[in-house]
């Protein structure tokens, strides 16, 4: 007799944990259920994160060359299993591209190690470095991932808000919640999904509130090429955090080539080599073509990440200049694929609500923010909602349009929750 459920296992800590559990069955991430209901209802999708334009033709084309060309006696084919920490050529690339952009040198053999994206790195250090019962302190809102993982590894995440509209995180606030259970901070910079770039004062104290008391940290730092006002601060680079801290990045938001899935993390050689430990069985490696082509991105993306950074920038305004004229007060992003806002003044509470409304009679798609909450904890932003603008400028355009109309249709509570 087949099962009617399935059975029991961790899966429901990671489902609970990320708002994913729906009775006794688990239910796809928010990410692609939006994008189902886009494609549905034939919608602009500002809801997942990707661009809708690929990276340079030359980066590809060093891949696909890579994988037709036939090895030379004694190479190892590109087709084939790259080794578990990454092609040489990679971690090579990633040591010039870190000590160019932020000033750390790395070995190259014990302190980079590749990964499968960056969701792999997180996965990985979080099961290598966290047992069941400790504590993990997470910046709320948060990408998803952190949630899984941590339910995963059987710890337990502890989240401190952040507030608008600077969603700067408060060290104080972290201070407050450290146990002697506490094991890792996560930290993200430039935030997903409200834009924020970490301060360096703010980024100093909270190295601060770390190294007292001895906490590792993991540093999400995907971003760290789309950042339009300010500058971005390598957590690893603040005084007190080398010994302590991970780095992920990866070249998916980085080059616009998030499909092809390669990540790299680095850190003091016993952290990454303990990461190491869990990563080879997980995908053990991927990709060596994608991996070369990375490579030589890296050591000379030939002017593409200044011209991305300006595009998204232009974007970026695009985009918060029509929620404007729409009648809201959009959060001006100083960095990442996203701006975040109140539909309050449309007469949301509940924007989980909102966007399926806004998906079938607007025809824009966005994300609501408290799905990247904690489910058990409805906050201050149970109205906001997430919306992309890493998308060519007539996509934004049309969105803007439909959203000038959908502020007609709000006028008329047609994006309010309903009354029961």
């Amino acid at each position: 007799m087949p099962l009617a459920h399935p059975p029991e296992g961790p899966w429901r800590r990671a489902s609970r944990a990320t708002g994913l559990l729906r009775g006794t069955a688990p239910t796809p991430t928010v990410f692609e259920t939006m994008t189902g209901w886009a494609r549905e209802h034939d919608a602009v999708n500002l809801g997942q994160g990707f661009p809708d334009h690929d990276g340079p033709a030359w980066i590809r084309q060093i891949a696909a060359q890579a994988m037709l060309t036939e090895p030379t006696s004694g190479a190892a084919s590109l087709n084939q299993y790259a080794p578990g920490t990454g092609l040489p050529s990679l971690r090579a690339a990633v040591g010039h591209h870190v000590e160019r952009h932020r000033g750390l040198q790395l070995d190259p053999d014990r302190e980079i190690l590749i990964t499968t994206g960056a969701t792999e790195g997180i996965a990985a250090a979080l099961l290598a470095l966290v047992s069941p019962g400790d504590e993990v302190v997470v910046f709320e809102p948060f990408y998803d991932s952190y949630a899984a993982m941590i339910a995963l590894a059987g710890a337990v995440q502890v989240t401190v808000p952040l507030s608008a509209p600077d969603f700067q995180p408060d060290p104080l606030a972290l201070e407050s919640v450290v146990t002697e259970r506490t094991r890792m901070v996560v930290l993200n910079t430039p935030h997903n999904p409200t834009g924020a770039v970490l301060a360096r004062g703010v980024l100093d104290q909270l190295i601060q509130v770390c190294s007292r008391h001895d906490l590792l940290v993991l540093s999400d730092e995907v971003y760290e090429h789309l950042v339009y006002d300010g500058e971005h601060h390598a957590v690893a680079s603040t005084p007190g955090a080398w010994e302590r801290t991970i780095t992920v990045s990866s070249a998916g938001k980085s080059l616009s080539l998030t499909g092809w899935k390669v990540g790299w993390l680095t850190g003091p050689a016993e952290l990454v080599s303990a990461v190491r430990a869990v990563k080879q069985f997980l995908t053990y490696s991927s990709g060596p073509a994608y991996q070369e082509a990375v490579a030589e991105a890296l050591l000379n993306d030939r002017g593409f990440l200044a011209d991305q950074r300006d595009r998204f920038r232009s974007t970026r305004d695009l985009l918060v200049d029509g929620l404007r004229q729409a009648g809201l007060d959009p959060v001006v992003p100083a960095a990442g694929y996203f701006t975040v806002v109140d539909l309050a003044p449309w007469g949301v509470q509940d924007a989980a609500h909102a966007v399926r409304e806004l998906t079938v009679q607007a025809g824009v798609t966005g994300i609501p923010v408290s799905s990247l909450c904690r489910p058990d904890q409805p906050g201050p932003l149970h109205s906001w909602v997430r919306l992309a603008f890493c998308k060519r400028p007539e996509v934004l355009q049309e969105a803007v349009r439909r959203l000038g109309a959908a502020a007609d249709l709000a006028q008329d509570g047609a994006f309010a929750q309903p009354t029961r």
